[in-house]
Order: structure tokens, then C-alpha cells, then sequence
């Protein structure tokens, strides 16, 4: 670990690599990375320059996506001042140019056409359009070289290397903007109908690329791969609301809903194909909303006359109007300057992006249309570098930039499969990371005793479910007695009140039998995956009563493989184990086993991009119970929305509410093993490489993994790399410790290998050691019989998080906000504080 000395502080940098592994079988793979070369010695800087746009009346220029057309028009008019270069911008306030601009501070003007203007004040309908004119001030920066890039692969220290490779970002993102693409990050998506793939209610799934330059071991490369996002169906607004809300016509629809579906959303009115935002809807119908027009009479006088807007567009305008009559407008004005038009003449324009959460049908559909196998994905990308036609980027070619053609060859290693323990130490050796519990019976049995069934369904048998579950437990060697009733019924006068009243009355008719004594455990039928009963639910047990819970929604035809997985779940959660590693029993991994060692993963979860206040949830999950790292317990908090650092993880012992979660943690295992540990081993997700610091200085001063876009193909087989299959050179990190690794099956598309990055190591691990220990943690996830793609203790920190989400009333933030100030120091949004977990099952793996 290098420290660097910043004030008189050391600060920890990322570890660097101490050498690559050697066990397992070689294999010979191919990478979506494409070789970056220099056709020529590259002694050019990088240019950075500010860019401020304005109005002719000199206000800022604040509408995000004109920015690209006014520089656009730029370019094409003053290419004689500009030195005739070309520049990367990045749809901000940052440009950059390969070498020099002729000044240090160039002023512009530009006019772009059929711009909306808004003139005159009061209640108006049509909008004027005219020609806008903006000033462009472009001022001189920064000068980063461009050698910061091949001094980097080198080896040697440079401070503008993370600057250099951002420009080189930028010139694709500008590659792909001048093609009219929608773009996000990274992310490059085609306005044609061809990449689109309709998901149902009203959403699209739009293919694209992801395209950036990576720094590796073998020089610098291009990463491209496959990349979708959810979009509005264009079209009429009618058919979208339609198909969105699952009516049958527009007199059925929600207008509540549709008001904040249709928010801010761009539409097309027709027949001036001009374009609007959406601002809101009108409160009346289209034939009873009045709006002042201002007419000229036959002497030339404007006269002021109230009209409805059915009447002018039918009357006045002599458009035709079909149904728009008995519907709100559209407006797409400001709310004291609102601007209408009849609901029928606007159509969404494309390439909009659909924020919203997805439904569980739309997702099943996207899993569905998203699938490509690994032989597939290469003709994909293959045909998507050759249409980004890169070779003929001018910003590239000045840079010097050559791409090619090839994917890079990587060589892999596949580790040995872990071999597994059940009951009566039965062996258990996994194949093609799957395994099942046909003939065997669980590690350890939990007993499933004082417990109750609640039904919430009117669709399926519950007491064949409860015969059947009795049956199977026995069977895997779970000890399941017969519950205290057979079912508790929901009073079907309430099926359709709101959730949490639905969960209140069931307790009470269970608390009316049951008397004082709470059941140990209970299982909830419910009507379907995303019933609004699961929150209240999950709150009520977990944080008020402290019962352990079960939520299932059957299929039609429940199976003994159905119930096993439902039994697997039900035992972990009760304290007991279905499979162990077979090194956890004969303590083989010395660092881990045989010193007092505590595995820890660390996940926060954001809300969706259309859920602007929702907290942001830290989930940290701890092992217990040494020497086993098999199982878990987690501490869950709330923090500021977006922030992905933990600030709760330590926190001074004064603080009587909240002494931090790793203090937590530590008296948990200290409580469950009668030791204290020697070792911590800390797997943290969510965070990118240019955060690392962060987790090192901040996260671990109190007390990795981000998306990517590395994909890896077999070159002799169009099947997926096997389980086990492991990648810790060539296109790896020039100079820190990380590896990929693919533990899992894949049986659907194509792996998605995990990318770890060491950050710090005091415990000493070799390399071979290290990577078994992350490879055995893929196989100790207790509510499956596979290899999971990711270590179970991340797994279980995402389940928490998720679980503990929906405990809380997040849909009432915004109200309880605005009514009583919701403001804290320095002006953020205060967070509501998680619920505590209650004390009967803080312990369990309630999350399994």
C-alpha cells in the first residue's frame, strides 16, 4: 500500500499488484477490448477551455441539450477564427482541442432558427417563433498533455493522466452526438426504430453502445459493448397513456398519474411540427378551458376574447378534433403563463428517456429482448465499431488515434470448483457451478416451530402449500412441526383498502387467536410479486413485532423444487445453514479459519432517476459465528440521497441512538464467536475507481465495484466462459491489484464477469489464496444450489438494503418535506431515519 503525503497527512493510495495467480487450467479467451495506437509520435497537448453561453440580453443559458447545436453552429461559422480545428465538447461548459486555439478568450454570436420565445403577458395559447440569437464566450483553462496517457502505461507518475482520458471520452460522446444520438455517460443510442424494442405499458427498449478508453497492462484500449435504456414509446400522448396505464380507451385514464408521467416530457405539436415541453395539463376539458386570444379587428386593433381552446383549434383553426373535447390539454407553459393544446395533436418525439420504475412484466420483457448469447454480442459489436467509423473522427485523427479491429486476446485460468458439505458431512461437488439437495438434507436444521400461515391470496390452495411444505422439510431433513392454524384468512372486506391496513388487520385477527404469545415464524401468501402488502408487512415484523417472515407468491402448479428454494430461505432465516464450504470444516484457509477473521460487505442502494428524494439506503453485512463465513447479520442506515460514501460506519460512543455499524458489528461477532477478530476483510460495492481514495481515506479511516463493460468470449466454443473462470492480466490495470472473475453459470445471454479491485492489504493474502478465498464466497449464498456472480456478502448488503427500502413510506418524503421545512444544515433535504430492526430478529438473515 503507497501512502502519499498531502499537508503534513498520509494519505493511502490503492495497493499495487503483487503478481498474478497460478492455479487452475489455462484457457485462451477474447475480450470486447480493441487495441489503441498512436500512428505518430504524440508530443501534442490537450487544450481545456470554459465555455459560457448566453441570451443576447446576457442571462444564462440554462436548458440543458442546446448547448451541442449552438457550438455546432459555432463551428460552421467561424472556422476561420477557430484555427480551423476541431473540438470535443461536452454538452456543458467544457471544450477541448488538440493544440491551441488562436486566443485565450474568443467571444461569439450565433443565431439558430425556429427557436420558442414567449412573449406578452396573461393566459395565451399559440406561441411566436422566431430566430434566437446566442453569444459563446470560449476562455482558456488548462493544458493537459496528451503524453500523461502513454507515461501512465509506463509506469511513471503523472497528474493529468484521469484529465487526458476524459478528453478522450469526451471525443466520442461528441462523435456520437453529431449523429443525433441520445446520450448517456458513456452510452450511445441511435434515434432509429430498428434499435427499438417495445417492453409494453407504453415503454421502449432502445439498444446502444457503450464505448470508453481503458488504460491496461497491454496499453490502452477501446471497451465497447452492449448497452440499453428505457425510453417512451413515441407517438401520440393518448397512445402512450393508453399502453402506459393498461386502459382501453382515453376516457379511462388516470389524469393524476398521466400529469406526472408527462412531466417535462418533449412532445411534437402537429400540424406546426414545432416542439414543447411539457409543463403540466389543463385543469378543465379541451371544450371547457377559456383562454384569452388576442385578434385584430377589421380596423387592425387587437381586441381581447375569451375562447375555449376546442373552439379556436376547431373553429378557428379549422383543425379537426376527434375526442379531445372531454380531455385535459396540454401545457406546455409556465404555470401562471400556461400555454394549451388539445391532447390529440401532440406526439412524444423519440428518444426520450423513461425514468420511471419498470413494472415486473416490463422487466421480464427486458430480460427477455435483451438476451444475446456470447456469439451474438460479438457480430453486435463487431457491427457497432465498424458503423462509429472512428478512423474518420477528425479529433482523433489529430490526436493521432488508431483503433483497430480485433477483439483482444486474454489468456484465463478456470479455479478448482469448491467442493460443498450438507448434512451428515454428505459431499457435495458442484458441476458447472449448480448443484441440488436431491438425496441429501441440509448442513444444519433450523426447527420451524409456533408458526402461522396468513393468506392474502384468493388464487391458490394454502393448505396443499402447508402439507406439501411439512413434507418437503422432512424430506431435506428440516424439522417443520404443523402450524398453529392452518391459514389466517384475509377479511375479504378489506382486499381492497391500502396495504398497511390490510397488514394491520390481519394481526389483529392473528393477536385475537394467538393471545399474547407471538408466533416464532410466519408465512405470507401473497397475491403477487409486487403486492402492496409487502412493505407494511415486512416493517410490521421486522421492526415492530420481530417475528422472522417468509413472503411467497405461488405459481399455479407448485412443485417440490418450488418449495425446496422456499425451504432453503425459511432455514437460513431461522438461524439454520443448507451448505458449508468444505475448507469451513476442515479450516484450510489458514488467514480466514484459523485466526479470528470477519468478512464484511458493504453495498448503498439509490433510488430511481424519477425518485428525486428518496434516501439513499447503506446496507453493511458482517459474517458470525467464526470460524464459518457462512453466515450473516446486517445493520442498515439512511443517508442523503446519491451519496455513495457510508457517513454512519463510526460514530462516537456518546451517541447514545446510533454508536455506528461497524462497532455494531464487531460486538456481534464478538458475541456469536467469543473472540475478537484479528482480521477484517472488507468487500465494498457501488463505487467507481475515481472514489477509491475515497473508501480508503474516509471509509476505512472510520471503521469495489462499479458497473462495467468487460465481457469475455470463448475462442473455440460460442458458450459462455465456464464457471470458475478467472482473468488477472493483458487487459487488466497497468499497475493496481484487480482481477476478473466469472463464478457463475451463464445460462442465459452473456456472463458478466465480477471486476475486483484490491485496495489494501495489512493480512498478507498471496495472490492464489486471495482469489480462492472471493471464488469460495460465490458458493456460501444460502437461498440458492448455484454460484452466484458476485461474493454472497454483497449479494446479502443489496438484499438488505432492498428489504429494509420497503419498510419505509418513501412515497410520503416529498409532502413531509415541504409541510414541515425538511431542511438541515446547509440547506439539504433532512432523511428520515431507517426503523430499527427489532431486537427478536436483528440477529437473523432476515434478508435471505
Amino acid at each position: 500500500m503507497e501512502r502519499e503525503s498531502v499537508k503534513n497527512k498520509s494519505i493511502l493510495l490503492p495497493m499495487a499488484r503483487r503478481g498474478n495467480g497460478s492455479k487452475g487450467k489455462k484457457i485462451h479467451l477474447l475480450t470486447n477490448h480493441f487495441r489503441v495506437n498512436f500512428s505518430q509520435p504524440n508530443n501534442h497537448d490537450f487544450f481545456h477551455y470554459s465555455v459560457a453561453i448566453t441570451y443576447e440580453d446576457g442571462s444564462p443559458v440554462e436548458a440543458k441539450g442546446i448547448g451541442r447545436k449552438i457550438l455546432e453552429k459555432v463551428q460552421q461559422t467561424y472556422q476561420t477564427d477557430l484555427g480551423f480545428k476541431h473540438f470535443a465538447y461536452d454538452g456543458d461548459k467544457n471544450l477541448f482541442t488538440a493544440g491551441p486555439l488562436p486566443g485565450s478568450n474568443l467571444e461569439f454570436s450565433v443565431v439558430l432558427e425556429d427557436m420558442s420565445s414567449r412573449r406578452n403577458a396573461g393566459k395565451r395559447l399559440r406561441l411566436s417563433h422566431q430566430s434566437k440569437k446566442f453569444n459563446v464566450a470560449i476562455s482558456f483553462a488548462a493544458k493537459i498533455p496528451m503524453k500523461a496517457i502513454a507515461n501512465a502505461l509506463q509506469g511513471k507518475e503523472t497528474n493529468h493522466f484521469q484529465d487526458a482520458i476524459r478528453v478522450m471520452d469526451v471525443i466520442l460522446c461528441q462523435n456520437a452526438a453529431r449523429k443525433g444520438c441520445l446520450l448517456v455517460r458513456q452510452s450511445f443510442f441511435h434515434n432509429d426504430a430498428k434499435y427499438f424494442t417495445n417492453i409494453g405499458e407504453g415503454v421502449d427498449c432502445c439498444k446502444g453502445f457503450h464505448s470508453s478508453f481503458r488504460t491496461t497492462q497491454g496499453g490502452l484500449s477501446l471497451n465497447i459493448d452492449v448497452s440499453t435504456t428505457m425510453i417512451v414509446k413515441p407517438g401520440p400522448v393518448v397512445g402512450f397513456l393508453i399502453g402506459n396505464q393498461g386502459v382501453k380507451d382515453p376516457f379511462s385514464i388516470n389524469w393524476k398519474k398521466a400529469k406526472s408521467t408527462l412531466k417535462n416530457l418533449r412532445v411534437k405539436v402537429i400540424p406546426s411540427n414545432q416542439e414543447y415541453k411539457i409543463t403540466g395539463l389543463s385543469g378543465l376539458h379541451c371544450k371547457d378551458q377559456m383562454f384569452t386570444w388576442k385578434k385584430k379587428n377589421q380596423n387592425g386593433e387587437v381586441e381581447e376574447v375569451e375562447i375555449t381552446v376546442f373552439d379556436y383549434f376547431t373553429k378557428i383553426r379549422d383543425i379537426k378534433l376527434h375526442y379531445s373535447g372531454g380531455l385535459p390539454c396540454i401545457n406546455v407553459g409556465k404555470p401562471n403563463r400556461p400555454t394549451y393544446f388539445p391532447i390529440e395533436l401532440c406526439e412524444l418525439v423519440s428518444l426520450q428517456r423513461y425514468t420511471k420504475a419498470l413494472t415486473s412484466f416490463q422487466r421480464s420483457n427486458l430480460v427477455k429482448e435483451s438476451r444475446q448469447n456470447p456469439h451474438q454480442r460479438m457480430e453486435v459489436l463487431t457491427r457497432a465499431l465498424k458503423n462509429s467509423n472512428y478512423s474518420d473522427d477528425p479529433m482523433l485523427q489529430e490526436c493521432g488515434v488508431r483503433i483497430g479491429s480485433d477483439f483482444t486476446q486474454v489468456e484465463g485460468r478456470l479455479l478448482p470448483t469448491p467442493k460443498l458439505k450438507a448434512g451428515n458431512e454428505q459431499d457435495i461437488y458442484p458441476k458447472n457451478g449448480r448443484w441440488n439437495f436431491n438425496n441429501k438434507i441440509v448442513f444444519e436444521s433450523a426447527t420451524v416451530t409456533r408458526w402461522a400461515v396468513v393468506n392474502f391470496s384468493a388464487r391458490c390452495d394454502p393448505r396443499k402449500i402447508v402439507r406439501d411444505l411439512i413434507r418437503c422439510g422432512n424430506m431435506k431433513g428440516i424439522n417443520v412441526d404443523p402450524p398453529y392454524k392452518v391459514v389466517f384468512e384475509e377479511d375479504p372486506q378489506f382486499k381492497d383498502a391500502p396495504g398497511s391496513v390490510r397488514v394491520e388487520k390481519m394481526f389483529e385477527r392473528l393477536e385475537s387467536t394467538l393471545g399474547d404469545v407471538p408466533p416464532n415464524f410466519l408465512l405470507c401468501i401473497l397475491e403477487k410479486k409486487n403486492s402492496d402488502v409487502y412493505g407494511p408487512w415486512k416493517k410490521k415484523n421486522l421492526v415492530q413485532v420481530g417475528i422472522v417472515n417468509q413472503c411467497i407468491a405461488p405459481p399455479q402448479n407448485v412443485n417440490d423444487h418450488y418449495l425446496t428454494n422456499v425451504l432453503l430461505k425459511i432455514n437460513a432465516k431461522l438461524g439454520g445453514l443448507n451448505s458449508v464450504l468444505d475448507m469451513e470444516r476442515s479450516r484450510a484457509m489458514p488467514l480466514v479459519m484459523k485466526v479470528p477473521t470477519i468478512i464484511i460487505g458493504m453495498d448503498v442502494s439509490h433510488g430511481s432517476p424519477g425518485q428525486s428524494d428518496v434516501p439513499s439506503i447503506a446496507a453493511v453485512v458482517s459474517s458470525r459465528e467464526w470460524p464459518l463465513i457462512s453466515k450473516y447479520r446486517a445493520c442498515v442506515r439512511t443517508q442523503s440521497r446519491k451519496v455513495e460514501m457510508i457517513d454512519n460506519l463510526f460514530k462516537p460512543v456518546s451517541d447514545k441512538d446510533d454508536e455506528g455499524i461497524m462497532r455494531e458489528l464487531l460486538l456481534d461477532f464478538y458475541s456469536s464467536s467469543a473472540v475478537k477478530p484479528n482480521h477484517i476483510i472488507i468487500f465494498r460495492d457501488g463505487v467507481s475507481e475515481s472514489q477509491f481514495n475515497q473508501v480508503l481515506n474516509i471509509e476505512l479511516d472510520q471503521m469495489k465495484q462499479k458497473n462495467h463493460h468487460t465481457k469475455f468470449f470463448q475462442t473455440r466454443s460460442p458458450d459462455n466462459v465456464p464457471p470458475g473462470t478467472i482473468i488477472d492480466s493483458n487487459i487488466c490495470h497497468q499497475h493496481n491489484n484487480d482481477f476478473y472473475l466469472c463464478a457463475h453459470a451463464g445460462m442465459i445471454g452473456t456472463t458478466r464477469p465480477t471486476h475486483y479491485h484490491v485496495l489494501y492489504d495489512e493480512i498478507g493474502f498471496d495472490t492464489d489464496q486471495l482469489q480462492e478465498l472471493v471464488h469460495s464466497l460465490s458458493y456460501v449464498y444460502q437461498r440458492s444450489t448455484t454460484a452466484i456472480s458476485l461474493v454472497a456478502p454483497i449479494c446479502y448488503a443489496h438484499l438488505a438494503a432492498a428489504q429494509m427500502g420497503t419498510a419505509m413510506k418513501f412515497e410520503d418524503i416529498s409532502e413531509t418535506s415541504s409541510s414541515h421545512g425538511g431542511i438541515t444544515i446547509a440547506g439539504a433535504v433532512s432523511v428520515p431515519p431507517m426503523p430499527k430492526l427489532n431486537t427478536k430478529v436483528a440477529s437473523s438473515m432476515f434478508f435471505c
